[in-house]
């Protein structure tokens, strides 16, 4: 009886083992081929970086971008002809790139220039064009003193009021007043330009493709109508205009002002001059805007080198140790 009880005993042991291994084998398949094909995707060749998502999304941005800023320089998309009913002409000739001496990144206004410029603006340009969004108190500190300033302003007489008497009433200008207009309204502007309407020029750099280039070659661009080119009287020939006919002719001659610091008055000098007197009034902020930028440049260094410096001072010794486990020792 106790060898039949073994025999049963052993032939349990044996199915159950064939049944488990039956059970095991597709686990330890499946174990096999996870593990092939984590082998695998760990070896795959360095190439599958540039077919990700995020590549392509940045090549993409560059792309854009580029093409972005092409268009804005030259106005038209690349190597992409403009599709257009009007020729070259009507868009005017693309300005040459000067070297402003405020062009750089840390460079400030010449503000012996602005000075200049503001002569010229006042003596020539302000006859028809207004300068809405300059105030008298913005030239102080710039380009003349208080007391200048509030000299040229004492010379324009301004409407206030109403008084006691609820009466309008003149009195001379104070630092708080705007520059004064050459135009009551726009109808009376137009009936004194032959029906053209001079523009504003707060933000005449801001608003002319080219900005201070285009105003410095518009000066200086007044030459004779070519062969071909028929101009209607009234007005001029200027290829730096759209169109290139203008109604505004010709207004710097050598010699038209005298500075008094002596600068020979070319026409050259002077468009030079007003034109970045031009240029810092649409960006008044533009000396002050740079020096905070620097003054952030620095600031952020300064603090980008300590966090740098407490980061490993701080990280150092969690990452440099060393964990050792030391089993307990058998006390038998």
């Amino acid at each position: 009886m106790a060898s039949k009880a073994t025999t049963a005993r052993t032939l349990l042991r044996s199915s159950a083992w064939s049944t488990s291994s039956r059970t095991a084998a597709p686990s330890l398949k499946q174990s096999f081929g996870a593990r092939f094909s984590s082998t695998q995707s760990s070896t795959a060749p360095a190439s599958s970086v540039f077919s990700s998502g995020a590549t392509l999304a940045a090549a993409t941005g560059i792309t854009v971008g580029s093409i972005a800023w092409y268009t804005h320089l030259y106005g038209e998309i690349p190597l992409i002809g403009s599709v257009s009913a009007s020729s070259l002409a009507d868009n005017g000739l693309h300005p040459t790139e000067y070297p402003w001496s405020h062009k750089g990144v840390l460079d400030s206004f010449d503000h012996a220039s602005i000075r200049r410029g503001y002569q010229v603006y006042r003596e020539v340009c302000a006859a028809c064009h207004s300068l809405d969004r300059i105030a008298w108190r913005n030239l102080v500190g710039v380009s003349h003193t208080v007391d200048e300033v509030k000299e040229m302003a004492g010379e324009v007489e301004y409407e206030d009021g109403p008084n006691d008497q609820g009466e309008m009433f003149q009195r001379p200008g104070k630092l708080s007043d705007y520059m004064p207009k050459p135009y009551p309204n726009e109808e009376a502007a137009r009936a004194g330009n032959a029906g053209a309407l001079p523009p504003d020029l707060s933000l005449i750099v801001k608003a002319r493709h080219g900005a201070a280039d285009y105003i410095y070659s518009l000066l200086t661009g007044y030459i004779d109508p070519p062969a071909g080119v028929h101009v209607r009287e009234g007005l001029n020939y200027n290829p730096y205009f759209p169109g290139g006919a203008i109604a505004m002719a010709r207004v710097l001659f050598d010699g038209l002002v005298e500075y008094p610091d002596g600068t020979p008055a070319t026409t050259s000098q002077m468009a030079k001059d007003v034109t970045t007197f031009l240029n810092w009034a649409a960006e008044p902020e533009h000396d002050e805007r740079k020096k905070i930028g620097l003054q952030a440049m620095i600031i952020f260094s300064t603090l980008l080198t300590l966090s740098l410096y407490t980061k490993r001072f701080k990280w150092t010794p969690l990452k440099t140790r060393k964990i050792v486990y030391v089993p307990p020792k058998d006390a038998h």
